[in-house]
């Protein structure tokens, strides 16, 4: 089997081709451009230099949320996109899980963050028992200082691993709240990657697990501000 893979969740965009003989291409970029402008500039470019017909995709992955509104969009309007040009499904990812799936085999909970805005991080906790990779806390939206008390009271021999965006925002606020031995993942490995966006979704299409382009929809788990501001606005007008 064969994956294009994609994730534009953040601020990075990475695309990448992987299949059951391994990983064939990854392009990653974390850049001043928008994703509407990277990506599929960078996935022409590695099929032009693998030599990779799409069409001989048997279907695309993509990192199907939390993140940025503007990103989860395009990425899914991408897949859907190259779903319905080469008539294959879709296989959803959830964002937080193909992060720590880069993490491969670590020891130790593996804690992604992405910054929410507001004191909030998008944040799932996993781990790996006996090989086998086992989601602790599903993705959620949820308070810095409430994720470093939750943090505090677990049992994480190995310590806690920490990634994503939201470690330079909030890396001072955890250090200060964390109480529990921690550390944080090198650069190498501390973003969204398309190629485990892909690892995880070969699992996925293997259990039959996918979606057609009219049914995909990204998971945005919190209203996006522009949603926020316009129920305020109604409350306000309202109440007059």
């Amino acid at each position: 089997m064969k994956l294009i893979a994609i994730d534009s969740s953040g601020l990075t965009a990475s695309v990448a081709i992987i299949g059951d003989e391994g990983l064939t291409a990854s392009y990653t970029v974390d850049y001043r451009k928008t994703h509407s402008q990277t990506l599929l500039p960078m996935l022409d470019e590695i099929t032009r230099m693998t030599e990779t017909d799409l069409s001989s995709a048997d279907a695309v992955a993509v990192s199907a949320g939390p993140g940025s509104f503007t990103g989860l969009r395009i990425g899914s309007a991408t897949a859907k996109g190259i779903a319905l040009a080469l008539g294959i499904p879709i296989v959803e990812v959830p964002t937080l899980d193909a992060m720590a799936y880069t993490l491969w085999r670590a020891e130790g909970l593996i804690c992604p963050i992405m910054d929410a805005r507001r004191q909030q991080v998008y944040n799932g906790l996993y781990t790996f028992r006996d090989g086998e990779f086992v989601t602790v806390r599903e993705q959620r939206a949820i308070g810095v200082e409430e994720l470093a008390s939750e943090l505090n009271g677990m049992d994480a021999p190995g310590g806690v691993i920490l990634l994503g965006d939201g470690v330079p925002v909030y890396r001072e606020l955890l250090d200060s709240l964390l109480e529990v031995p921690h550390a944080y993942a090198p650069a190498h490995v501390n973003r969204q990657r398309a190629a485990s966006v892909g690892a995880l979704g070969l699992l996925l299409l293997r259990e039959g697990i996918t979606v057609t382009a009219g049914q995909h929809t990204p998971v945005y788990l919190r209203k996006s501000q522009a949603e926020r501001e316009r129920e305020a606005l109604e409350k306000k007008n309202a109440g007059t």
